[in-house]
C-alpha cells in the first residue's frame, strides 16, 4: 500500500493529473495515478519508493507539487531559546552573493551560535575519498555527495551498494568534524539547496548529527515574510576548493587538482538521465569492468547551485554559476604554503591536504547504507496477466502494444502494463484507450439511441400491456364480484332447492293420500250406484203397486176413492223416486267422470311430482357441485388477479 502520508515530496490540490510528474520520474511507482475529490485525476507520491531527486517539482506547471522541511520547527526552536548552529551550503553564497552577510546576520540575531561553511566539509570529504582510495584500492566507486543517488541505489540498485564510497557527504564531514574537534554540542541546522538532504539528516545511520534541514527557498521566504534581518555576519572556517563541490564536477575538479587530469573520472548528471546511466552500467560497475577511478554522480544537472530547494527563479540563468567561479578563483592562492596554491604540482597539493587533515581519523568520516529495496519490489506481469492488460486496454495487435506515445508518463505501454499490473496506474490513463473508448462510445451512442427507441417501443408496449392487464383485471373484479354473488346465490339456491326438494316430497306424500281418497270416493260411488239402483227397482214396484192399486180403486168406485188418493200418492212417490235415482244416477255418472278425471289428474300429478323431485333433488347436488365449483373458481381469479396486479407493479 502506498505510504503517502509519510512523502517527503508530496502533491496539493492544483494537481490535475496530467502525467509529466511520471514521465520525469526514475522510480517506477514513487507517482502514482489516483483520482481525488469529485472524481478529479491526481498523481500521488508514494514516500517509500520516492527518492527525492524533485524532478516532479521542475517539471509541474501547474505547481501542484511541494515538499517538506525543517524550515518551520527551525525557526520556532529558535524562538524558544535553543542552542542551534548552522552548516551553510557552498550553494548558498553562490546564489545569494549580495546577501550572504546580512541574512547570516539576521539569523545571528534571531540566536544562532555558531555558522560553520560546508565548503570545509568538502575539502574533508575530499580528503577522505583520495585516501580511502589510496587505503583501500577502491576503484571504480560512485560518489555520495547526493543524497538523491545515495537513495536511489539503496532503494533501485541495491547489487550497487558495495561500490557506494563510504566516505560521508561534505554536510556529514562538516557536523562530525564540529563535533569531533570544534566540541560543538548545539543542534545543527543544515542551510540548504537540496530536499532529498532531509532524507540523509534523517538516516539512522548518521545517529543524529544534524537536527534542521533548512532549504534555501523556503528559509528565504521565511526572513522575507517576517523581515529578518541584522548586522553583517559570515562563516567561521577557511575553506578550499570545496567550494566548487556544488558544481557539475566539482569532486571530479577536487580530485583533479589533486591526481592530475590524466585520472579517468566519469561525470554523470540530471535527475533522469543520471538514473537511466546507472541501470544501463550497473553490471559493470559492479564487476569492476569500467576504467574509471570514480564515479562523480550528481542528481541535478546544474549541480548543487540550481539544487532542488532553490528559488526557480535563479535557476533560470547563470549568475549563480557566475559567482561561484568567482569564489572558485578565490580559493586558489598564489601561495605555496596551501594544498589549494596555484604553483604546486598536484602531488605536493595532495602532500599538503593531508598534511592538513594528518590529525582526523578516516574511519569518523565512514559510513554505512541500508538496502530498502524490499519496499521497492515491482511485480512484473505473467504473459498471461501481460495479455489480459492489454485486452483491456483494446491493445489487440502487435502494433497497437508499440505506440509507445509516452502519454500515460511511461517510456512503453510495456511500462505502461506493469505499472497497471502493480497498481501504480490504470487503463484511463492511457489516451489510446480513451480514444478507442471515444470510438466505441460513437457505437454506443448509436447503440444507446436504438436502445431508446425500443425503449420506448417497450415502454408503448409496457403500456398497453398495463393497461390491458387493467381492462383484465376490471373484467376479473367484475367476474369475482359475480362469481362471489353466484357462489352466494348457489349456496342459498342449494337451500332452497333442498328445500323445495322437501316440500315435494310433502306434495307427493298428499297426491298419493288424495289418490287413495279418491279411490275411496270411486268406491263409494260405486256403492251409491248400486243404492241408486236398488231405488229405481223400488220405485218400479211402487209403481207397479199403484197402478194396481188405481185399478182396484176404479172397481171399488167411492168405496175405493181413498184408496184411489193412497195409490196417487205412491205413484207420485214412486214418480219421485225414480225422478231422484234418474237425477242421483246422472250425477253419480258426472261424479265418477270426475273424479276419474282427478284420479288420472293426481296420478299424472304424482308422475310429475316423481320427476320434479328427482330433478329436485339432481338440482340441489348440482347446485351445491357448483357451489362448490364457483368457490375453486373464485380462489382461482383472486389469485389471477393477486398476479396480475403484482405483474403491473413490475412492470411499472
Amino acid at each position: 500500500m502506498a505510504n503517502i502520508s509519510n512523502s517527503l515530496v508530496f502533491t496539493n490540490d492544483n494537481c490535475i493529473g496530467c502525467n509529466k510528474c511520471i514521465s520525469v520520474c526514475s522510480a517506477m511507482g514513487a507517482c502514482i495515478s489516483t483520482t481525488g475529490p469529485e472524481g478529479k485525476p491526481r498523481i500521488d507520491v508514494d514516500g517509500d519508493r520516492c527518492v527525492a531527486c524533485g524532478a516532479c517539482i521542475d517539471v509541474c506547471e501547474h505547481n501542484a507539487r511541494e515538499y517538506v522541511d525543517d524550515t518551520e520547527r527551525f525557526f520556532n526552536d529558535l524562538r524558544r531559546g535553543e542552542r542551534i548552529s548552522i552548516l551553510v551550503a557552498p550553494a548558498f553564497k553562490a546564489n545569494y552573493p549580495d546577501e550572504y552577510e546580512s541574512v547570516l546576520g539576521g539569523l545571528k540575531k534571531a540566536g544562532v551560535n555558531r555558522i560553520i561553511s560546508i565548503s570545509f566539509g568538502a575539502d574533508i570529504c575530499t580528503w577522505g575519498y583520495l585516501n580511502y582510495i589510496q587505503k583501500y584500492n577502491f576503484i571504480g566507486g560512485i560518489s555520495q555527495p547526493c543524497p538523491a543517488v545515495v537513495s536511489y541505489i539503496e532503494h533501485y540498485t541495491p547489487e550497487l551498494l558495495p561500490k557506494l564510497f563510504p566516505v560521508q557527504s561534505p554536510l556529514m564531514c562538516g557536523a562530525i568534524y564540529c563535533r569531533k574537534e570544534l566540541g560543538i554540542t548545539d543542534k545543527l541546522a543544515f542551510i540548504s539547496p537540496c530536499i532529498a538532504k532531509k532524507l540523509e539528516i534523517d538516516d539512522p545511520n548518521n545517529k543524529g548529527l544534524v537536527q534542521y534541514n533548512v532549504t534555501f527557498r523556503h528559509m528565504m521566504e521565511y526572513i522575507r515574510k517576517h523581515n529578518i534581518s541584522g548586522p553583517l555576519a559570515t562563516d567561521e572556517i577557511e575553506y578550499g576548493l570545496g567550494s566548487i563541490y556544488p558544481t557539475p564536477g566539482g569532486l571530479k575538479e577536487n580530485v583533479y587538482w589533486f591526481l592530475g587530469e590524466d585520472v579517468a573520472v566519469r561525470q554523470v548528471e540530471g535527475e533522469k538521465r543520471m538514473y537511466e546511466w546507472l541501470q544501463n552500467n550497473k553490471d559493470r560497475i559492479k564487476d569492476q569492468k569500467t576504467p574509471f577511478v570514480f564515479i562523480d554522480a550528481l542528481n541535478c544537472e546544474n549541480g548543487c547551485i540550481c539544487g532542488t530547494a532553490t528559488d526557480p527563479e535563479k535557476n533560470v540563468t547563470d549568475d549563480a554559476l557566475y559567482a561561484l567561479l568567482k569564489i572558485k578563483e578565490a580559493s586558489k592562492k598564489d601561495s605555496k604554503k596551501t594544498a589549494w596554491g596555484r604553483p604546486l604540482t598536484p602531488k605536493q597539493r595532495l602532500d599538503k591536504l593531508n598534511s592538513q587533515f594528518k590529525h582526523l581519523r578516516l574511519e569518523d568520516y565512514l559510513r554505512k547504507y541500508t538496502n530498502r529495496s524490499a519496499q521497492c519490489v515491482v511485480k512484473y506481469p505473467s504473459k498471461q496477466e501481460q495479455e489480459a492488460i492489454f485486452q483491456s486496454l483494446h491493445k489487440d495487435t502487435e502494433e497497437s502494444r508499440k505506440i509507445n506515445c509516452s502519454c500515460c508518463g511511461y517510456a512503453s505501454c510495456c511500462d505502461m502494463v506493469t505499472a497497471i499490473h502493480n497498481g501504480f496506474n490504470h487503463k484511463e490513463n492511457c489516451i489510446h484507450f480513451e480514444k478507442d473508448e471515444i470510438l466505441l462510445l460513437g457505437d454506443a451512442k448509436e447503440l444507446a439511441a436504438n436502445l431508446e427507441r425500443e425503449k420506448s417501443i417497450i415502454e408503448e408496449q409496457k403500456n398497453s400491456i398495463v393497461s390491458t392487464i387493467d381492462t383484465v383485471d376490471e373484467h376479473f373484479h367484475t367476474l369475482y364480484e359475480s362469481i362471489e354473488s353466484m357462489n352466494t346465490g348457489n349456496e342459498s339456491n342449494a337451500t332452497e332447492s333442498t328445500n323445495i326438494a322437501h316440500d315435494v316430497v310433502d306434495i307427493a306424500e298428499f297426491t298419493r293420500k288424495l289418490q287413495e281418497y279418491m279411490e275411496q270416493i270411486q268406491e263409494l260411488m260405486g256403492n251409491l250406484g248400486n243404492d241408486n239402483a236398488r231405488v229405481l227397482s223400488i220405485a218400479k214396484e211402487t209403481n207397479l203397486l199403484s197402478l194396481n192399486a188405481s185399478i182396484e180403486s176404479a172397481r171399488a168406485g167411492e168405496a175405493g176413492r181413498s184408496f184411489a188418493v193412497v195409490a196417487g200418492q205412491i205413484n207420485k212417490l214412486s214418480a219421485s223416486s225414480k225422478e231422484t235415482a234418474e237425477q242421483s244416477d246422472a250425477n253419480h255418472k258426472k261424479i265418477l267422470e270426475a273424479v276419474q278425471v282427478i284420479k288420472e289428474g293426481t296420478e299424472h300429478l304424482a308422475e310429475i311430482i316423481s320427476e320434479v323431485n328427482e330433478r329436485t333433488q339432481n338440482l340441489a347436488a348440482s347446485t351445491e357441485q357448483i357451489s362448490s365449483s364457483t368457490t375453486v373458481v373464485l380462489n382461482a381469479a383472486d389469485s389471477i388477479r393477486q398476479s396480475l396486479d403484482a405483474l403491473s407493479e413490475h412492470i411499472n
